[in-house]
């Protein structure tokens, strides 16, 4: 069950914690993107798993929650004499923080519609009689 707003303002948190907090990213899936952001090139599936020291169905889990959240992108390589073969890079920081903003921006304007409706919901109507 996820924390509770309040627990969440009082808990420290790092700035990884945006991946699971925005996107409900595991411990592996912030492994993964590390070793894509820590790597000098593209890493295929074969290197992340081996720099997370996880099997590679395992890794391509992780990866594919990375590519779905926008953390990371996909490029594929071709072959000379036929085939191809994917390669991983992390998504450019700026485009992420956008993308979270938006996504924060959303959520603000989301919850203020909720406390609206909140607040209309339970509002007491004025007591017949009552002294002002």
């Amino acid at each position: 069950m996820p924390d509770s707003m309040s627990e969440q303002l009082q808990r420290d948190m790092e700035c990884e914690g945006l991946l699971e907090c925005f996107h409900g990213l595991k411990q592996l899936d912030k492994d993964c993107f590390q070793a894509l952001v820590s790597a000098d090139s593209p890493l295929t599936i074969d290197e992340i798993a081996a720099r997370v020291d996880r099997e590679r169905s395992t890794a391509y889990r992780a990866v594919q929650r990375l590519l779905s959240a926008g953390f990371i992108q996909k490029e594929q390589i071709n072959y000379d004499q036929g085939g191809y073969y994917h390669v991983y890079s992390p998504t450019d920081p700026s485009q992420i923080a956008d993308d979270m903003q938006r996504m924060l921006n959303d959520w603000y304007a989301k919850m203020g519609q909720l406390i609206g409706e909140f607040e209309t919901k339970y509002e007491q109507p004025e007591r017949v009689g009552a002294e002002n």
